[in-house]
């Protein structure tokens, strides 16, 4: 079972915006709605991978740091 999705979230620093469920691209000038539905799942699955990417680096930074072996060479 995945996270619950925040109502209104970017996607990364592109344009692409989630908002209550749907992808809008938002600029200066103001927001339109995503309606191609291809488009759309295109969104939804690199939201999806960012989202593990984040996880990743998140579980990689929580991890205690073991000394790599370079640093351990030349000593005695």
């Amino acid at each position: 079972m995945s996270a619950p999705r925040p109502r209104s979230a970017r996607l990364a620093q592109s344009p692409a915006v989630l908002r209550d469920g749907r992808w809008w691209l938002v600029g200066d000038a103001g927001a339109v709605p995503v309606s191609d539905p291809s488009f759309a799942t295109v969104l939804d699955d690199f939201a999806e991978t960012v989202a593990a990417a984040d996880r990743a680096v998140a579980d990689l930074r929580a991890r205690p740091s073991e000394p790599s072996a370079s640093s351990t060479q030349g000593r005695r």
